[in-house]
Protein backbone atom coordinates (compact mmCIF):
# COMPACT_ATOMS: atom_id res chain seq x y z
CA UNK A 1 0.00 0.00 0.00
CA UNK A 2 1.55 3.08 -0.98
CA UNK A 3 2.32 5.63 1.76
CA UNK A 4 3.06 8.55 0.02
CA UNK A 5 2.35 9.86 -3.41
CA UNK A 6 4.78 12.64 -5.03
CA UNK A 7 3.55 14.49 -8.03
CA UNK A 8 4.79 17.23 -10.32
CA UNK A 9 8.08 16.18 -11.44
CA UNK A 10 8.93 16.65 -15.32
CA UNK A 11 10.97 18.17 -17.42
CA UNK A 12 11.88 21.71 -17.30
CA UNK A 13 14.97 24.55 -19.17
CA UNK A 14 17.50 25.80 -16.74
CA UNK A 15 16.56 28.78 -14.74
CA UNK A 16 12.91 27.07 -14.54
CA UNK A 17 10.61 26.20 -11.77
CA UNK A 18 8.57 22.93 -10.96
CA UNK A 19 6.41 22.33 -7.29
CA UNK A 20 6.39 18.93 -6.60
CA UNK A 21 3.32 17.83 -4.24
CA UNK A 22 3.56 14.82 -1.50
CA UNK A 23 0.58 13.25 -0.58
CA UNK A 24 -1.34 10.46 1.68
CA UNK A 25 -4.84 9.31 1.18
CA UNK A 26 -3.99 6.87 4.74
CA UNK A 27 -1.99 9.02 7.26
CA UNK A 28 -1.91 12.75 8.38
CA UNK A 29 0.72 13.97 7.31
CA UNK A 30 0.77 17.03 9.99
CA UNK A 31 1.27 14.45 12.60
CA UNK A 32 5.12 13.72 10.72
CA UNK A 33 8.07 15.42 10.53
CA UNK A 34 8.42 15.39 6.67
CA UNK A 35 11.62 15.81 4.31
CA UNK A 36 13.03 15.89 0.46
CA UNK A 37 15.48 13.32 -0.76
CA UNK A 38 16.89 13.41 -4.53
CA UNK A 39 19.18 11.04 -5.78
CA UNK A 40 20.76 11.08 -9.27
CA UNK A 41 22.45 8.38 -11.21
CA UNK A 42 25.64 6.68 -9.44
CA UNK A 43 25.40 8.94 -6.69
CA UNK A 44 23.76 8.25 -2.89
CA UNK A 45 20.27 9.64 -1.85
CA UNK A 46 20.93 12.75 0.06
CA UNK A 47 18.38 15.69 1.77
CA UNK A 48 17.03 18.05 -0.03
CA UNK A 49 15.23 20.05 2.65
CA UNK A 50 12.46 19.45 6.16
CA UNK A 51 10.15 20.80 7.69
CA UNK A 52 8.59 19.96 11.21
CA UNK A 53 5.56 18.06 12.54
CA UNK A 54 2.58 20.25 13.14
CA UNK A 55 2.74 23.93 12.22
CA UNK A 56 6.02 23.30 10.36
CA UNK A 57 7.67 25.80 12.09
CA UNK A 58 10.85 24.78 11.49
CA UNK A 59 12.71 23.77 7.56
CA UNK A 60 15.89 22.67 6.87
CA UNK A 61 17.38 23.09 3.43
CA UNK A 62 20.57 21.92 2.29
CA UNK A 63 23.25 24.03 1.00
CA UNK A 64 23.03 23.60 -2.44
CA UNK A 65 19.30 24.82 -2.44
CA UNK A 66 18.92 27.17 -0.26
CA UNK A 67 17.55 30.80 -1.58
CA UNK A 68 16.07 28.23 -4.83
CA UNK A 69 13.98 25.77 -2.92
CA UNK A 70 11.13 26.33 -0.48
CA UNK A 71 9.62 23.27 1.58
CA UNK A 72 5.87 23.53 3.12
CA UNK A 73 3.15 21.76 4.17
CA UNK A 74 -0.50 22.42 4.02
CA UNK A 75 -2.47 20.70 6.46
CA UNK A 76 -6.12 21.20 5.32
CA UNK A 77 -4.92 19.60 2.19
CA UNK A 78 -2.77 16.99 3.58
CA UNK A 79 -0.17 17.64 1.35
CA UNK A 80 3.75 19.02 1.89
CA UNK A 81 5.38 20.90 -0.98
CA UNK A 82 8.98 21.79 -2.61
CA UNK A 83 8.82 24.63 -4.76
CA UNK A 84 11.92 24.82 -6.79
CA UNK A 85 13.02 27.70 -8.32
CA UNK A 86 16.38 28.68 -10.31
CA UNK A 87 16.79 25.28 -11.70
CA UNK A 88 19.93 24.04 -12.63
CA UNK A 89 20.92 20.78 -14.31
CA UNK A 90 22.48 19.38 -11.33
CA UNK A 91 19.46 19.11 -9.81
CA UNK A 92 18.04 16.64 -12.06
CA UNK A 93 17.26 13.74 -9.75
CA UNK A 94 14.66 11.73 -8.84
CA UNK A 95 13.08 13.43 -5.36
CA UNK A 96 11.52 11.75 -2.68
CA UNK A 97 9.23 12.54 0.09
CA UNK A 98 9.43 11.19 3.13
CA UNK A 99 8.01 11.06 6.44
CA UNK A 100 9.30 10.43 10.07
CA UNK A 101 6.98 9.67 13.34
CA UNK A 102 8.89 12.40 15.26
CA UNK A 103 8.73 16.48 15.29
CA UNK A 104 12.28 17.05 14.55
CA UNK A 105 14.03 17.41 11.19
CA UNK A 106 16.60 14.66 10.42
CA UNK A 107 19.09 14.88 7.12
CA UNK A 108 19.52 11.29 7.26
CA UNK A 109 17.39 8.76 5.17
CA UNK A 110 17.18 6.16 7.63
CA UNK A 111 15.75 7.88 10.02
CA UNK A 112 12.33 8.43 7.95
CA UNK A 113 9.59 5.81 7.87
CA UNK A 114 7.60 6.08 5.21
CA UNK A 115 8.45 6.92 1.49
CA UNK A 116 6.91 7.44 -1.65
CA UNK A 117 8.10 6.12 -4.75
CA UNK A 118 9.75 9.29 -5.99
CA UNK A 119 9.59 11.37 -8.91
CA UNK A 120 12.01 12.70 -12.03
CA UNK A 121 13.11 16.12 -12.19
CA UNK A 122 14.95 16.58 -15.55
CA UNK A 123 16.78 20.03 -16.32
CA UNK A 124 17.82 20.63 -18.93
CA UNK A 125 20.56 23.32 -20.16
Amino acid sequence: QQQLVESGGGLVQAGGSLRLSCASSGRTLSSYGMAWFRQAPGKEREVVAGISRDDGDNTYYADSVKGRFTISRDNAKNTVYLQMNSLKPEDTAVYYCAARETYSISSVYTEYDYWGQGTQVTVSS
